[in-house]
């Protein structure tokens, strides 16, 4: 795969009260989503996103439309002021929820369907979390096979806990039964990690999730998929999604419930000589976890 500009888009936990107010006053581009996001949702997401309440912003029925939107109110932000470089974009991925932004900048779906469907994902993975108290922690400091050992030690006497997310060397998120994370936590600390537990409402990336799944499948059935016009990487797979859209649902429909496969999927990009990378939406993390990959590799913040 020859060099070019790489889109990365963020996923739950990068939005910020005030996020898209800015943009919105000065882009009339920006303003449009949110007036149109408002007819999808049903509610004034701008005014939510510029004012809060933050405990409701963070909910994560909310927070993923609210950050889905807010990128792409960045995008259109750079369309403005660097046409050249989203018309020269060669790929794009996302975390998580960002992969549905990246598939809508891909031009897979549109906005209002895009939309539509990360509303039913948000919806379904809060009900999931409701219904299954859990939680998930940043493990810091430790190798993927000492931490996947533990796991699985943890879970023979606690209940399910796993690796939900590969984001960098050094840097892996567990996912479980609140019980379960917190004995992680302690035999990681014991084998020298440091730990930080998250302010989720539940254990994204694994079964608990598994209510959502069905749900999801059933809105992406009634959706048309269409080729993407640049390569978008697959959480899932770590890897491109293939030539066939029909293909993306499922891959979609097991995000949910399998690992977030980061590291690899941004060693793949790296491999393939991008060196020209844009952070697109809320927050910097994107960007601090490329520098942990490839400590030269260059990305320019686009803020929401």
């Amino acid at each position: 795969m020859s060099p070019g500009n790489v889109f990365l888009f963020p996923g739950q936990g990068a939005q910020y009260l005030g996020m898209g107010k800015s943009l919105s006053d000065r882009l009339p581009a920006a303003r449009s989503l949110f007036d149109r996001a408002r007819e999808v949702l049903g509610f004034d997401l701008l005014e939510l996103c510029a004012n809060g309440p933050i405990e409701r912003l963070n909910s994560t029925d909310i927070s993923q439309p609210a950050i889905f939107v807010a990128s792409l109110a960045a995008l259109e932000d750079l369309k403005s002021t660097q046409p050249e470089a989203v018309s020269g974009a060669h790929s794009a991925a996302g975390l998580s929820l960002g992969e549905y932004t990246a598939l809508a900048f891909a031009g897979v779906f549109g906005f209002e369907d895009g939309l539509g469907l990360v509303k039913i994902r948000g919806e379904a993975m809060h009900q999931a979390a409701v219904a299954t108290p859990s939680t998930m922690s940043s493990i810091l400091l430790l190798d993927r096979e000492k931490l996947q050992a533990i796991c699985q030690e943890v879970s023979s006497l606690h209940g399910p806990v796993s690796i939900a997310n590969f984001l960098c060397p050094g840097n892996l998120v567990v996912s479980g039964l609140i019980p379960a994370v917190a004995a992680v936590e302690v035999a990681a600390q014991a084998a020298g990690a440091k730990t930080i537990r998250l302010a989720v409402a539940g254990a994204f990336h694994t079964g608990a999730m598994a209510s959502a799944v069905d749900r999801l499948k059933l809105h992406m059935a009634g959706m048309k998929f269409h080729p993407a016009r640049i390569p978008v990487w697959s959480n899932v797979t770590g890897k491109p999604h293939d030539a066939d859209p029909d293909n993306i649902p499922d891959l979609l429909a097991r995000q949910v419930v399998e690992p977030v496969l980061w590291e690899d999927l941004m060693q793949g990009i790296l491999a393939g000589g991008d060196n020209r990378f844009y952070e697109v939406g809320p927050g910097k993390v994107l960007s601090g976890l490329l520098k942990r990959i490839q400590r030269k590799a260059e990305c320019l913040s686009v803020p929401a």
